[in-house]
C-alpha cells in the first residue's frame, strides 16, 4: 500500500520549484491530484500527463491565481462536482521578497500578504468546508524559517509567512473535532528559482550555517508534505515543522 493511496489532494503552485516536486512525490505515493498553476501552459500540461501515466494516478490541472477569489470559487465548484472527494490540501503557492524594513514598499508588503497569506486563507476556508462534509482530511501550508527567525531583510516576507503559520495552528484547534489536521512546514534555504533574489555570497553563507552544510532540495520538502498529508502522521496537528538542515 502506497502512503497516499486513496487520497485526493489539491496542491497549489505546481508549475515550478517545491510545488512541482510535490506533484511528483505525492503521485509517486499514490495520490490523485488537482495540480494548480496560475495559467495554462503546454509544458505544464505535458508534465502532468507524464506524471499521471508514470504513476497510474488521476491528475487534473486546475488554473487559478491564488489572489483571485472568483477563480478560486470556480475551481472549488469543479472539485465539489467531481468524483474525487477531497481530503488533502497543500498550500504551496507563494512569493518571496527581500528588502530591509525601511525600504520595504507598501505595494510589496500588500503583495506578500495577498499571495502568501490572504489567498491561501480564503482557499483553505472553502476546502475545509468540503473536508468537513467528506469526513476529514489534512491541510499542509508551506511557510518559511523566516517566519520564525525574523531574518534581517525579510520582514515583509517573514510576516506574511508567520501569519499563515499562526492561522494554520488556530485552524487545527477549530477543525480537529471534524477529523481535519492542519500543519505548517517551515523550509530553510532550498534550491529553487526563489534563490535568484539572493546573492551567491548570501546563499553560500546561509548554506554553510546549517548543520548539514548545504541547501535543501525541493523533494526533501515535498517528502515531508506527503508524510503530513498521509495517515502516517495521524496524531500530528497544529505544528510547525522546520525542514531547514539545522539552521
Amino acid at each position: 500500500m502506497k502512503m497516499l493511496s486513496g487520497k485526493n489532494i489539491l496542491i497549489t503552485g505546481c508549475a515550478r520549484g517545491i510545488g512541482k516536486s510535490m506533484l511528483e512525490v505525492c503521485a509517486k505515493h499514490g495520490a490523485n491530484i488537482w495540480a494548480n498553476a496560475r495559467s495554462p501552459d503546454d509544458n505544464f500540461e505535458n508534465y502532468c500527463s507524464s506524471i499521471s501515466e508514470g504513476y497510474n494516478v488521476t491528475l487534473v490541472p486546475v488554473y487559478f491565481d491564488i489572489t483571485n477569489k472568483e477563480e478560486i470559487i470556480n475551481v472549488i465548484k469543479k472539485i465539489r462536482a467531481s468524483d474525487m472527494p477531497i481530503n488533502g490540501l497543500i498550500n504551496n503557492a507563494g512569493i518571496t521578497y527581500n528588502s530591509v524594513f525601511q525600504m520595504s514598499s507598501e505595494m510589496n508588503l500588500r503583495e506578500n500578504m495577498e499571495v502568501n497569506f490572504i489567498g491561501p486563507y480564503i482557499l483553505t476556508q472553502y476546502i475545509a468546508k468540503l473536508m468537513i462534509r467528506n469526513g476529514g482530511g489534512s491541510i499542509v501550508s508551506i511557510a518559511s524559517s523566516a517566519a520564525i527567525d525574523g531574518n534581517a531583510g525579510r520582514s515583509a516576507y517573514g510576516a506574511s509567512k508567520a501569519a499563515l503559520s499562526t492561522a494554520t495552528k488556530a485552524l487545527s484547534r477549530e477543525v480537529g473535532i471534524s477529523g481535519i489536521r492542519s500543519n505548517t512546514i517551515a523550509p530553510g534555504i532550498t534550491e529553487t528559482e526563489m534563490l535568484s533574489s539572493m546573492s551567491t555570497e548570501t546563499i553560500n553563507e546561509t548554506a554553510e550555517s546549517t548543520a548539514l552544510k548545504r541547501c535543501g532540495l525541493p523533494h526533501e520538502i515535498a517528502s515531508v508534505a506527503a508524510f503530513l498529508i498521509s495517515d502516517m502522521s495521524s496524531y500530528i496537528t497544529g505544528q510547525t515543522l522546520r525542514v531547514d538542515g539545522g539552521m
